[in-house]
């Protein structure tokens, strides 16, 4: 029988000057310069770009084949654990309680409500699922009612490109109003009175530029604050209090907030501080002071300074909680008579209740790896935290706890139709020493009682970048794998926050290096102590997470059976080297600017993926994209795959799959997310050889 025969990508080499640097870049030509307007509408994508992508899907297709059936079992094996008929729990607000639902079988959820502490009838707000059909992507990311309940606004992403348009809907009538706010980038809030609607503009390098005001119900759009600086993010929000209307901007490194009144929502914006190099700060306003949680004086790990509303610049800021290495504060929020902070200290979270009276309590639990998470509600006179725990091994579960009388109560546990026995499977936390002698946090979930003989196949997901942690949480896809006699780790390497703002700053700009080895001393320790052994591991990560997997791809090829790049961010040096890309200018404060710094240059040129691809045996490589993808662009999967496949020295394949209806998250729709995975899961499942796959590539 033939073997499928992969597509080979034609050379055309890019001279480019940098610097006094020279690099040649062969697979430019993949990179339609007309990208911008690709984003608004796919079909204007060039057809020999087309061409390519497309029989980089068929071969994928084609290769992945024996596997169909598998696949089929790991989707039906997912969908099994999911509850179509799920719904939220309720949040309060007023006369009302709002939720989203699922029905059975749909795609979408819908948005809806209902009078509150009666068995009144629902009202639905928006139906996502009957507004998506027909269409081959469509998703709401954010959805708000105004404060009186009488309007309901939502942001809609129709390509995949996170270039979002809000509606507005009159709940009286049943009404969408006219004149949607378009090149949105789904960023919106309403002012307290619900008078206006204040919403981030979208420019046309992809990057959140401009916040403007609307009046409610539709008319012309007031600019109210113009970010100077492109490499700083916008967003809008109210404060919980109500009192205030914030515009944050900012970056990984620094931070600077605008506030507005509510009283007067039409007032100009007045400047809380001024932005300082790596500083970052965020205001929360309670109990008539602003509580401000910042790395200021030397604070790594934050501390949470305090001043008065008419003396808000940082030499009028006081320490309030001082800042203690170790114990990394996340966030505030803020109810009538309570403070509550979220922070990590071990690569564990805790929640910290603080009275108006200066009582301090915790909501602690002794479990060896779990996730805790606020989830916010809409009432700041409450008394009422809602809060959600989960752990590998444990389901979700919303607890309402009343940080008075300190009790909880159970409000929902996370249902699991197929079944779901706790006690079958076992979570632990391991550490791997880092070349420099850092100890690596390592959360393992496995079947209890698997021999540690290194027999078992082993997952290991790492991701490392912008701060952001990976937890220990409970995720139903990941037993398709450990029930089939899986072991499934997660690398918490530097470049994430798991060990505190330290970690993050350890792991980032000429750092970076210390995730690429943090990672491989993690698959080291698995190795020696029994949980897997080299060549047949399989490793993934997704979009930054994509630049850890190229990276190590590189690095220690021999370690992997399979690697896969979720949306890899692989061509560093050339996506950082593109001042007119989305995320360019935002991300040089982790990346460093080799455009302007020969530092910067010479150090990403050492790490990046797709500059230092070399001819050596490749592990099999399944790098997936989106052709409206405005974070991870589609020519990065795409160079890569067209580079790496001319360069290995295996049989191994190099496999591309390109969704060419969605963006960076993939598809919209629950259930058709599950099948990507599954098929993901079943590239791991075949890299190892395993005979359900069909046997190795």
């Amino acid at each position: 029988m033939t073997s499928p025969q992969p597509p080979i990508a034609r050379i055309e080499p890019k001279r480019i000057e940098q610097l006094g640097r020279v690099r040649v870049d062969e697979y430019s030509w993949l990179k339609d310069d007309n990208w911008q307007n690709v984003m608004r509408d796919p079909s204007l994508l060039r057809a020999d770009v087309r061409e390519y992508i497309e029989a980089e899907n068929a071969y994928r297709e084609a290769m992945m084949a024996p596997t169909l059936e598998l696949q089929e079992h790991i989707y039906q094996e997912m969908r099994g654990r999911v509850k179509e008929d799920d719904s939220t729990v309720p949040s309060p607000d007023g006369p009302w309680e709002y939720y989203r639902r699922f029905e059975t079988g749909a795609q979408h959820p819908i948005y809806a409500r209902r009078p509150r502490g009666a068995e009144g009838p629902e009202e639905v707000l928006i139906n996502v699922d009957e507004q998506a059909r027909g269409k081959t992507f469509y998703k709401v990311v954010s959805a708000e009612h105004s404060p009186d309940h009488r309007l309901f606004a939502y942001a809609v992403d129709e390509q995949g490109s996170e270039i979002y348009t809000v509606h507005m809907k009159d709940l009286a009538s049943g009404e969408t109003l006219p004149g949607p706010v378009q090149n949105c980038t789904g960023d919106f809030c309403w002012s307290p009175d619900s008078r206006f609607l204040f919403w981030t503009f979208r420019d046309d390098n992809g990057r959140p530029a401009k916040v403007y005001r609307r009046p409610a119900r539709g008319g012309e759009d007031t600019l109210v604050y113009d970010e100077p600086d492109d490499g700083f993010f916008l967003s809008v929000h109210t404060t919980e209090s109500r009192a205030f209307i914030v515009i944050h901007a900012g970056h990984h490194a620094s931070s600077e907030t605008h506030i507005i009144p509510a009283h007067d929502p039409t007032a100009a914006p007045s400047l809380f501080h001024g932005r300082e190099e790596d500083v970052l700060y965020t205001p929360t306003h309670w109990n008539g002071r602003w509580y401000i949680l910042t790395n200021a004086d030397g604070a790594t790990d934050f501390k949470v300074m305090s001043c008065d509303p008419e003396a808000t610049v940082r030499a009028h800021w006081r320490d309030f909680l001082p800042h203690m290495p170790g114990r990394f504060l996340l966030g505030l929020h803020a109810t009538r008579d309570y403070l509550v902070r979220t922070e990590r200290s071990n690569a564990l979270p805790r929640i910290v209740i603080r009275h108006a009276g200066g009582e301090e309590h915790a909501i602690a639990l002794d479990e060896e790896a779990f996730n805790l998470e606020l989830a916010g509600g809409y009432e700041y006179d409450t008394s009422v935290q809602r809060y959600v725990y989960d752990s590998p091994t444990t389901p979700m579960q919303w607890f309402d706890y009343d940080m008075g009388a300190r009790t909880r109560v159970l409000r929902k546990t996370q249902e699991i139709p197929s079944g779901h026995d706790p006690s079958k499977y076992e979570a632990r936390r391991l550490f791997a020493t880092a070349p420099d002698g850092k100890k690596i946090p390592i959360t393992v979930l496995m079947l209890r009682g698997t021999e540690l003989d290194g027999s078992a196949p082993l997952f290991l997901y790492g991701y490392g970048s912008y701060g952001i942690s990976l937890d220990a949480d409970f995720s139903i896809r990941r037993f398709s794998l450990v029930d089939r006699g899986w072991i499934y780790a997660m690398a918490h390497v530097r470049g994430g926050s798991e060990m505190g703002f330290g970690w993050f700053e350890d792991g980032r700009r000429f750092a970076k290096k210390n995730s690429f080895t943090d990672f491989i001393a993690c698959a080291e320790e698995l190795i020696a102590r029994g949980f897997g052994r080299a060549g047949a591991i399989v490793c993934e990560g997704r979009s930054a997470g994509g630049l850890l997997m190229g990276a190590i791809t590189n690095m220690r090829p021999d370690l992997w059976a399979g690697v896969t790049g979720g949306v890899p961010f692989v061509d560093v040096l050339n996506t950082m080297s593109d001042d007119s890309l989305p995320l360019t200018p935002p991300e040089w404060p982790e990346w460093g600017n080799p455009l302007e710094s020969a530092d910067a240059y010479d150090y990403i040129a050492s790490y990046c993926p797709y500059t230092n691809i070399e001819r050596k045996a490749y592990p099999a490589v399944l790098a997936t994209g989106g052709l409206t993808d405005p974070r991870v662009t589609y020519w990065e999967p795409a160079k890569w795959v067209a580079k790496l496949r001319p360069h290995t020295t295996s049989a191994r394949p190099v496999l591309m799959k390109m969704n060419m209806g969605a963006g960076h998250a993939g598809s919209a729709g629950r259930f058709e997310f599950l099948r990507e995975l599954a098929h993901d899961y079943a590239f791991a499942i075949k890299a190892i050889g395993a005979a359900e796959a069909g046997g190795p590539f």
